[in-house]
């Protein structure tokens, strides 16, 4: 399965907002990343519409996380980003060409389709076992304890 990559933008902004000690502007989030700033601007009015972060206004506002990152799972996030639609979508394409099954040979889901299906519960399952939380701690461990007492400075500056 192919995501944008704005799901990549939404998780990491969404772990950055875990550490954050207050809202973050959209700009500082776009420039802590080296992104875009209207373009992320428009995934984080996504993770608003599914109340994954609310947004603040004002000198001091900016984004900020709805509930506690333990709470937020990494398919909350990509169903906010790329939508509630399953990825794969059977068109019954046994039933064209030359030699088509009959409508009687298609009440059941072909096998395409169960091993897509099978496919897309296996990849939400994984997603959402994993939450916001969970990478916060992945990153220390890659990056070192101070890594989020860094950032959380550089949010402030």
């Amino acid at each position: 399965m192919k995501m944008s990559g704005g799901v990549e933008w939404a998780v990491h902004c969404c772990v950055v907002l875990s550490q954050a000690e207050g809202p973050v502007p959209t700009q500082r989030l776009a420039e802590f990343h080296g992104i875009s700033r209207t373009y992320l601007a428009k995934h984080l009015q996504q993770l608003s519409r599914a109340g994954l972060v609310s947004s603040t206004e004002g000198r001091v506002g900016g984004y900020r996380l709805t509930r506690p990152a333990d709470e937020i799972t990494v398919l909350d996030v990509v169903l906010a980003i790329e939508g509630l639609e399953p990825a794969f979508r059977c068109t019954e394409i046994r039933q064209n060409g030359p030699l088509p099954a009959s409508p009687t040979a298609c009440k059941r889901p072909c096998g395409v389709n169960r091993v897509m299906q099978a496919a897309e519960q296996a990849w939400r399952a994984a997603l959402r076992e994993v939450t916001i939380a969970d990478l916060a701690v992945t990153v220390t461990k890659d990056a070192g304890p101070q890594t989020f007492v860094r950032v959380r400075e550089w949010l402030a500056t």
